[in-house]
C-alpha cells in the first residue's frame, strides 16, 4: 500500500495514472466522498490487486471463497461494499487478494458500539473485528442489571465470527454515570454478588463471550474495592470460559493524580484481567482546546508506562474513530467542539475549499475554515497517514491489539491499514 497526499493541480485521473491503478480502484478502496473535488493535503491509500474475480451469474460469496481457497471474511475485508449489496451482480470486480508488503501477524480488535448502530455500518465493520463490545449495561446497588437492546447485534456479530462482550458501567436507569453508584455497589457485598450472578445468567442466555468493565472516575478511596470487584468478576467468569476485559484511563505513571486515574491500578488490574484497554485518546476533546485526539507522542508515553507494568500481550491500545470541529477563538468553559466522523471532516474540507495540513509530531491532519456565517473553525481528524502511524505501534510494543472507540461510523482508511498490516483474529 502506498499513501499519496494530494498536491495542487492534481486530479484523481492524474493520481491513478501515476500509480498505474484505476480511478475506480481509488474511489472504491478509500470510499472517497469527494472524487471530483479533491482537497490539497488529502491522503489517499493506493492498493494493488494481485488476484481478482469478475462476478458471473450464480456466484455467491461462499462459492467465490471456496473457489480461491480463502475465507468469506477475507473477501469481505477486501471488498466492504459487498455488505451494502443485496447480492452480487454479474460484472462486478471482487478483490481476492491485495499485494501486502509486510504482515505483522495476528491482531485482536475490539470495537465498541451502541445498540442503535446503523446495521449496514455494523456489517461492513464486523469482518475487521474479533470482539464487539455492546455499550452498555448499567446496574443498581442491589445488583439488578439495566439491560441494553442487544439481541440483534449479538446475532449479527455471531454470523461474522465475532464474539460479543457485555459492557458494564456504573450507569443508572436514566443513563447517567455515577461514581457514587459504583461506590454503593462496592460496599454492598450482597448486591455485588447478585450483580455478578445476574451477569453470568445474562451471558449464558444471550450468547455473550465475556464482560468489558468500563468504570471511569472511580473514587480514590474505592481503589481497593474496585480491584476486589474485578477479581470477584474474574473468578466467576473464568470457570465458565468467559473473558474479562477492563478499560483503563491513559496513565503515564503509577501515582498520577486526578479522579480519572487514581483508582486505576495498572499492575494489579493488568494481572487479573484477560485483556486491558488503555484509553489512549481524548487529548483533544469536546470542551478542551483544539488538538489531535490521540497525538502520537502522548500515546507513546501511556504505552511505555503500560508495558512496564502489564504484560504487553494483555494490552489493547485505544483507537479513536471520530473527529472534532472547534469554533474559534477557543474560550475554556464556553467553547464546545462538534463531534463528526473522519469522512465528514474530508467532506467539510472539500465544501469550504481549504488546504489540509499535517502535524508531524502528533501525526494528525487538521485544517482551518471559515463558515458561511463568517465564523472561524479548526478541525482535527484522522486519515490513512495517522492511522498507519498508530497501528504500527502494535508490533513496536508487542501489544495484543486495539480497542476502537467507537465503530458507529465506517472509516474506510482505518480498515485499509488494518488489512494491509495484520490478520484479524476471529473467535
Amino acid at each position: 500500500m502506498d499513501i499519496h497526499v494530494v498536491q495542487p493541480g492534481e486530479t484523481l485521473a492524474s493520481i491513478a495514472n501515476q500509480y498505474g491503478v484505476t480511478q475506480n480502484r481509488l474511489i472504491t478502496d478509500n470510499e472517497l466522498p469527494n472524487p471530483d473535488n479533491l482537497v490539497v493535503g488529502q491522503s489517499i491509500a493506493v492498493l494493488y490487486t494481485e488476484v481478482t474475480h469478475t462476478v458471473v451469474a450464480g456466484d455467491t460469496l461462499y462459492g467465490i471463497a471456496e473457489a480461491y481457497d480463502v475465507t468469506p471474511t477475507q473477501i469481505l475485508q477486501n471488498n466492504p461494499w459487498i455488505s451494502e449489496e443485496e447480492g452480487l451482480v454479474p460484472g462486478q470486480l471482487v478483490v481476492i487478494r491485495f499485494r501486502k508488503d509486510e504482515n505483522f501477524g495476528n491482531i485482536t480488535i475490539n470495537g465498541y458500539a451502541y445498540p442503535f448502530i446503523d446495521r449496514t455500518v455494523l456489517r461492513k465493520t464486523l469482518p475487521f473485528l474479533t470482539y464487539l463490545s455492546i455499550f452498555n449495561y448499567g446496574f443498581t446497588p442491589e445488583g439488578e442489571l439495566i439491560p441494553a437492546d442487544d439481541e440483534e447485534l449479538i446475532q449479527i456479530a455471531d454470523d461474522f465470527g465475532v464474539g460479543s462482550l457485555l459492557v458494564l458501567a456504573p450507569m443508572n436507569a436514566q443513563g447517567t454515570f455515577s461514581s457514587e453508584l459504583a461506590h454503593e455497589m462496592f460496599i454492598n457485598t450482597e448486591g455485588q454478588n447478585q450483580l455478578i450472578q445476574n451477569i453470568l445468567t445474562t451471558l449464558g442466555q444471550k450468547g455473550y463471550r465475556g464482560v468489558d468493565i468500563d468504570f471511569e472516575y472511580v473514587l480514590p478511596e474505592d481503589r481497593e474495592s474496585f480491584i476486589n470487584f474485578i477479581r470477584n468478576m474474574k473468578n466467576a467468569l473464568a470457570p465458565a470460559g468467559y473473558i474479562l476485559t477492563v478499560a483503563l484511563a491513559p496513565k503515564t505513571s503509577g501515582e498520577q493524580p486526578g479522579l480519572l486515574y487514581q483508582a486505576h491500578d495498572y499492575p494489579t488490574i493488568g494481572a487479573i484481567a484477560d485483556l486491558v484497554l488503555l484509553m489512549t485518546y481524548e487529548w483533544g476533546y469536546t470542551f478542551g482546546p483544539p488538538m489531535a485526539t490521540s497525538p502520537l507522542a502522548s500515546v507513546r508515553r501511556v504505552l511505555e508506562y503500560g508495558v512496564s507494568v502489564i504484560d504487553p500481550d494483555k494490552i489493547l491500545m485505544g483507537m479513536p474513530n471520530y473527529a472534532y470541529d472547534w469554533p474559534l477563538p477557543f474560550i475554556r468553559g464556553q467553547t464546545k467542539a462538534e463531534n463528526i466522523s473522519n469522512v465528514q471532516a474530508i467532506e467539510r474540507a472539500a465544501q469550504f475549499g481549504v488546504t489540509i495540513q499535517f502535524d508531524e509530531p502528533a501525526q494528525a491532519p487538521f485544517y482551518y475554515y471559515t463558515s458561511e456565517e463568517g465564523a472561524a473553525h479548526v478541525v482535527w481528524f484522522d486519515d490513512v497517514r495517522s492511522m498507519n502511524a498508530k497501528y504500527r505501534l502494535i508490533p513496536e510494543y508487542n501489544l495484543h491489539g486495539v480497542g476502537v472507540w467507537q465503530i458507529m461510523n465506517f472509516f474506510p482508511q482505518s480498515w485499509l491499514v488494518v488489512n494491509n498490516l495484520f490478520t484479524v483474529t476471529k473467535v
